[in-house]
């Protein structure tokens, strides 16, 4: 039997509880990796939890709003006390908004909006950028959207949030061309997930890939042996 790819490796996922969050948690979990699992819905955690652990998986649990100022800094600690380092970051948490004209988006929403897909990644860099660096393979993936590019009408939240993660993350990247980690951010594009159900209610979403489909590009850019690195890459066309 050969050897899982992520054995004794470290993972933390943002918005584990559903969709494409969900499918690399386990997956990730499933090549031997022990993954921190985090979002806000208690419930979903659990029902993960539970997948992985019948599958054989090692997983821990941690509820949290990414909107919480110290949640964030706080998990760094607690896993920089227990294990000292991170091998692997997915950053899948996302925020939608609403789907209205640019003149008409509340400041609720703007806040919701670049607090999850702009803020929240910016701390997790900012918390655990030294954990990843003590990793010997240091490994951090951003879902971003081509929503970023594309600008449609009554996108604004969403598409102007994904483009300033693009910026963040690739900015980031630069950072880090001469070290041993690896910065790269994914569009899944159309995929069969609730956020992509609100915001086309009408669509048939048995046309579109489950999220599973999207977990071999993930495999192959968290493993020990990436050369890829401050990339944005497509998905299905790399997939």
């Amino acid at each position: 039997m050969s050897e899982l790819m992520l054995k004794d490796k470290l993972a933390l996922v943002t918005g584990a509880s559903r969709g494409i969050g969900r499918a690399i948690a386990k997956a990730l979990a499933a090549e031997g990796a022990h993954v921190i699992a985090t979002a806000r819905t208690q419930g979903g955690l659990e029902a993960l939890d539970d997948e992985i652990k019948a599958a054989g998986g090692q997983c821990t649990l941690v509820p949290l709003d990414q909107m919480d100022p110290e949640g964030i800094e706080k998990l760094a600690e607690i896993v920089g006390e227990r294990w000292g380092k991170l091998d692997i970051l997915v950053a899948a948490a996302g925020q939608l908004g609403e789907l209205t004209p640019a003149s008409q988006v509340s400041a609720r929403t703007w806040n919701e909006v670049m607090g999850v897909n702009v803020i929240a990644p910016a701390r997790l860099i900012r918390a655990f950028e030294p954990l990843l660096l003590k990793s010997d393979a240091g490994r951090a993936v951003f879902l971003t959207s081509g929503a970023a590019k594309s600008c449609r009408a009554f996108w604004a939240p969403y598409a102007a949030s994904k483009a300033a993660l693009d910026a963040l993350v690739k900015s980031w990247a630069d950072e880090h061309g001469k070290d041993a980690l690896r910065i790269n951010l994914i569009n899944p594009g159309p995929m069969r997930t609730a956020m992509r159900k609100k915001a086309f209610p009408s669509e048939d979403q048995d046309t579109l890939p489950p999220p599973d489909a999207l977990v071999p590009l993930i495999l192959s850019l968290v493993g020990p042996d990436v050369t890829r690195h401050g990339e944005w890459i497509d998905f299905p066309s790399e997939g």
